[in-house]
């Protein structure tokens, strides 16, 4: 039987990655992106949703519950960054960083539970955040702290499998956003796709880093 995974920020490096990998192993892919363009010749199903708006998620979960869709994986890889030191960060700029990273992530899955198939494991993008508390980086670095904690009472609260993904730096277009240079050990975004589908075989639990 044909599997479903929905991954949300699935036009980015990790995400695409994961949609490429997914589509070419016949799974069923529910994509959405703020920008579907490049996802419409790899997923049956895509939705375009803006993450600076709850009613925008709310929308396109209330489409997708609409279409009876139950997904087998359940994948939150948005994210956005953003390098100002807090005293001259606006809370415009900090909000728009939460929302991309933790917010968003709220609200994907608070609207979209009721799509999870009984078995389907919750994955979050996070990243080794002891390792990004960087001057400007105080939004970026809050989040994915407050990704993990969100991540694990989720799993309390839903009793099923949630992950927290928490990859050393990945080669992404969010690199050209930081002044920061590229560490020698970055990875690529297929690596860290194989690695999660791997994880996702294997019943994974708890935090999957990848180095």
């Amino acid at each position: 039987m044909t599997k479903t995974a929905l991954v949300w920020g699935a036009s980015g490096g990790i995400g695409l990655a994961l949609v490429k990998l997914l589509t070419a192993n016949d799974w069923q892919v529910v994509a959405v992106a703020r920008r579907t363009d490049r996802l419409t010749p790899l997923s049956l199903h895509t939705y375009e949703v803006d993450f600076n708006f709850p009613g925008s998620l709310q929308s396109v979960t209330t489409q997708m519950i609409q279409e009876g869709l139950k997904v087998d994986w359940w994948i939150y890889a948005a994210g956005d960054i953003m390098v100002v030191p807090m005293v001259k960060m606006r809370f415009e700029q900090w909000q728009q960083i939460l929302n991309a990273n933790l917010t968003g992530a709220f609200l994907a899955l608070h609207y979209s539970a009721p799509l999870l198939g009984p078995d389907a494991p919750i994955y979050f993008i996070g990243a080794i955040n002891e390792r990004i508390r960087l001057p400007g980086l105080s939004a970026y670095a809050a989040a994915k702290a407050g990704l993990e904690a969100l991540a694990e009472v989720a799993r309390k609260e839903l009793r099923r499998p949630v992950v927290v993904v928490r990859p050393v730096a990945v080669i992404t277009p969010l690199w050209q956003k930081v002044p920061f240079k590229m560490p020698p050990n970055a990875v690529e975004p297929d690596m860290v796709a194989a690695k999660m589908l791997e994880a996702y075989q294997s019943n994974h639990l708890g935090y999957l880093d990848i180095a």
